[in-house]
């Protein structure tokens, strides 16, 4: 694990999975392995500490060993109740941390090389989150934020009801960072049981 004990991780698996046709879409399988343990072999190594972000019954996350953090906003709230959940979770039980990556757990491909590349992106635009990018696109939900904004996001998510990730972010100095999609999208998301094979593809490229 890292030394530097001040950038942890949540993966965001609270989503409802409705184009799945509900349930735990990242546990779904994946060459033999849930989503989420592919997620997790990538980012564990990066952060000094990693949580899962989850609602409903912990124990079905529990072959996991990671603490499983629900959404302390009601009416899943989307992705930004993730991260706040993170941040409170942080705050609670690892307190030197500055920096919390957030992740979706149905992104099995993330870089190894997230961490270090969000980050001194962040550093030498002096924002406070940055973000992937990949083909044209940025991924609001893979982000680095510095945790400082842990009461802004609260008040924006229960005073104003902001659930738009890339409103949320588009308030603060914020930088995207890009990396290539060949010879694969490193952000390459499931979200329809017919990725699966398109991710099996990929799986067999990223070894």
């Amino acid at each position: 694990m890292p030394s530097d004990p001040s950038l942890c991780g949540v993966l965001l698996a609270g989503g409802l999975a409705r184009r799945m046709g509900g349930g735990d879409k990242p546990l779904m399988a994946l060459n033999g392995r849930p989503l989420l343990a592919h997620a997790i072999a990538r980012l564990a190594p990066q952060c000094a500490h990693l949580a899962i972000n989850a609602n409903g019954d912990p124990a079905r996350f529990a072959g996991y060993g990671l603490p499983v953090v629900a959404d302390s906003v009601e009416g899943y709230a989307g992705p930004l109740a993730g991260v706040l959940a993170g941040m409170d979770y942080a705050a609670a039980h690892w307190p030197q941390t500055r920096w919390l990556l957030s992740a979706p757990a149905d992104t099995p491909f993330p870089p190894e090389d997230l961490v270090m590349r969000l980050r001194a992106a962040m550093e030498r635009a002096n924002a406070s989150i940055a973000v992937g990018a990949s083909g044209g696109r940025t991924h609001h939900a893979i982000a680095l934020w510095d945790i400082s904004l842990r009461e802004d996001l609260r008040a924006a998510l229960t005073q104003e009801d902001e659930r738009k990730v890339s409103a949320f972010i588009a308030r603060y100095a914020h930088v995207a960072e890009d990396w290539p999609v060949a010879p694969y999208d490193p952000f390459f998301n499931v979200n329809r049981p017919e990725d699966i094979p398109q991710a099996a593809a990929i799986a067999a490229q990223a070894l």
